[in-house]
């Protein structure tokens, strides 16, 4: 077994060096530390033996995190003594690790067969990061130091003043870690669904963890053991995620889904703004102690789907699986599980893998994490976390002996500026998510985790609706009821073109025609009725307002014509002339938007504003008989005022009361024909 598959390729401080002459900042700036990654390896462990491997491998991380701070500490002492770094750190730090992993070969033994080659991953060694460090008294750009910054006791700047390595922690990242998206060749493919293909997709939402729940554990690596990540994570979804969490705890926990029944846990590293900022962990292992300072970045965005297969159909996911997407470590791992993928709002056919995106203005930076899809069929974890899932080929395919599994493909998106490189981000900061800290917030150590709690009831729901082929889930119509306002799935067919209202009755001739049982034209009201937007006082908008969907041709509910009026079937008496159109009380908050008129014109503006004149959704006057909307609860059925038998609106009194005055006529002029006849 290789001890380090970097150890022909890295510079190390023995011998004649030459990087033993490097500056107090080149020191800081130009290496990192470059251990074997145990965990990775450690394929098989029994699972009697796995609560004290996995805290034993987090005492290597420990120990690697000290040795770092120790080298970025010691630039001076370094300079002054040649054999400084390997005696007083890296000799150590391999003594430390011996001792770990015999202890993890000891609890393995106990109840399994002892690990071979464990021994030969002790050695580490101290490797160039590529992170070029300025000339003494230059800034990053190459510029002169600019005057009045302030320096930190170990020599690295303050604020938004970077030091050799970059980064206000001084660990980086520096501006050979950005790539303008523009000069990015499209580079994304999706294979093409075949066969028996999974189509569907499955959306939950979980809020963009705006209540700041943070922490640097990570339960499912580095379990019972306090700031095993030694970095910051963003956590939406189940809240009672923690280092100490139990299976039992995760399935009681409250959840920030709008679902319930998705209690799953989400996290990823935080994304931090390097500008000075003192965030609540600026003295704490995990954050400032550890390089991972700045401002932490709320995301503007989050979306969770999870999609099928382009080959076969999917199986539920086991609850409590753990999926670990990317590597914390890939930046001295190497590529080999590294899946971090970023991009711009807009760009999104073009992802950088090893670089954090310049995005042009108006544009977000993106983060996405496509997941394993392949399941084992048996295990909800293994060993190294890995081995247990897996990816599915270009094609599609799972490995032999795995089966598809929903794919949760997340997407996070950050409103951020691009970083002033020139001045080594002291106009605009520099951003780089939480690390290691000798990973050196390298965009390539971006990882995700997710822990499996949806409930089985709605773990059904979503595999269902994504082997049929449907959207379902938070913000999506298919398969499910559609919101109030919102176009049903199966369109209704279209009512009966209307006949026109009826005129006022002349003197009558003969008897009457019973009216039409259909739908009518109403008389023409006056422009501003609703349209079917949101109204403008519903909390949190300033009103829709917006074009309907073929130019907001609608009723003078603001339902569109080939649509029956909220709580009405197609075809639906009610609405023919005659009845009283009586005041709407519920609101109306269909998605064809825009202001009508009595015709249903749509007058929207498409940007969720109507016209000025008409800005609380009625004309200068109001024709009897013409439905306005009126602000209530959006989750209320329509309701109506009460009426009186028979009441209704003017053509409509006229239509049932004439007969009657006909015949009242009839009935006075017999009476005198008679009178007359007797008095003759």
């Amino acid at each position: 077994m290789a001890a380090n598959v970097y150890a022909s390729a890295t510079d190390g401080f023995s011998g004649d060096d030459p990087a033993r002459t490097r500056s107090a900042a080149g020191i800081t700036g130009g290496a990192t530390i470059d251990c074997p990654d145990v965990g990775t390896k450690l394929t098989s462990v029994p699972e009697q033996a796995r609560e004290e491997v996995d805290k034993e491998l987090a005492a290597l991380d420990q120990q690697i995190a000290k040795a770092y701070q120790q080298l970025s500490e010691s630039a001076q002492q370094v300079q002054q003594d040649a054999g400084f770094a390997d005696n007083a750190i890296m000799n150590p730090l391999k003594e430390k690790r011996s001792a770990t992993l015999e202890r993890i070969a000891i609890a393995i033994d106990r109840v399994g067969d002892r690990p071979e080659g464990l021994a030969d991953l002790a050695a580490c060694t101290v490797r160039a990061s590529g992170n070029q460090a300025p000339a003494q008294g230059e800034g990053q750009d190459g510029g002169e130091q600019q005057d009045g910054q302030d320096q930190n006791q170990d020599g690295q700047q303050q604020g938004n003043g970077q030091g050799a390595n970059g980064g206000q922690g001084g660990n980086g990242p520096v501006a050979a870690d950005f790539a303008d998206i523009k000069n990015v060749q499209p580079n994304v493919s999706d294979p093409r669904p075949e066969g028996d293909a999974s189509r569907g997709s499955f959306a939950t939402s979980c809020g963009v963890n705006e209540n700041g729940l943070f922490n640097s554990d990570n339960v499912i690596v580095a379990p019972g053991v306090t700031n095993g990540a030694h970095h910051f994570h963003d956590y939406v979804g189940n809240q009672a995620n923690d280092a100490f969490a139990s299976d039992q705890d995760l399935a009681n926990a409250e959840t920030s889904c709008d679902d319930q029944g998705d209690k799953s846990s989400y996290y990823w590293p935080v994304l931090r703004l390097q500008n000075g900022t003192q965030e609540q962990d600026a003295q704490k292992p995990g954050g400032g102690i550890e390089g991972n300072t700045g401002e932490i970045v709320t995301p503007k965005q989050v979306t969770l789907n999870f999609v099928g297969n382009p080959r076969e159909k999917v199986t539920a996911m086991p609850r409590l699986l753990r999926i670990i997407t990317g590597d914390a470590k890939s930046f001295v791992n190497g590529p080999a599980n590294a899946n971090a993928s970023w991009s711009c709002t807009g760009f999104e056919d073009r992802q950088l893998k090893d670089k954090y995106p310049l995005c042009p203005q108006g544009s977000d930076v993106v983060r996405t994490f496509k997941f394993q899809s392949c399941w084992d069929g048996r295990n909800i974890d293994s060993a190294n976390h890995r081995t247990h899932v897996a990816f599915a080929d270009a094609a599609g395919n799972c490995p032999s002996g795995f089966r598809p599994i929903p794919q949760l493909v997340q997407r996070i998106v950050y409103d951020v500026d691009a970083p002033s490189l020139q001045d080594g981000g002291r106009t605009t900061p520099l951003f780089a998510v939480d690390s290691f800290p000798e990973q050196l917030h390298k965009p390539v150590t971006d990882h995700g985790d997710f822990i499996n709690v949806f409930d089985e009831k709605l773990m059904g729901e979503m595999v269902d609706c994504i082997n049929e082929g449907r959207t379902c889930g938070a913000g999506a119509g298919g398969g499910q009821e559609p919101a109030p306002g919102e176009e049903p799935t199966d369109e209704p067919g279209e009512p009966q073109e209307p006949s026109e209202s009826p005129q006022a009755p002349q003197e009558p001739t003969k008897a009457p025609e019973a009216p039409q049982e259909q739908p009518t034209k109403t008389p023409d009201a006056p422009q501003g009725g609703d349209g079917g937007g949101k109204p403008a006082d519903e909390p949190g908008d300033k009103g829709d307002g917006g074009k309907g969907d073929d130019g907001g041709k609608g009723d003078a509910t603001g339902a569109p014509a080939d649509e029956p009026a909220a709580g009405q079937e197609p075809g639906d008496a009610s609405t023919a002339p005659g009845k009283a159109e009586p005041e709407v009380k519920a609101t109306d908050a269909g998605e064809q938007g825009g202001k009508a008129d009595g015709k249903g014109k749509g007058k929207g503006n498409g940007n969720g504003n109507g016209s000025d004149e008409d800005a609380d959704g009625l004309g200068d006057a109001q024709a009897v008989g013409t439905a306005t909307s009126a602000p209530a609860t959006p989750t209320a059925p329509s309701q109506t005022e009460p009426q009186a038998v028979g009441g209704g609106g003017l053509a409509d009194t006229g239509a049932q009361l004439w007969p009657a005055a006909a015949g009242a006529v009839l009935v006075i002029a017999g009476f005198v024909v008679l009178r007359r006849v007797r008095r003759t």
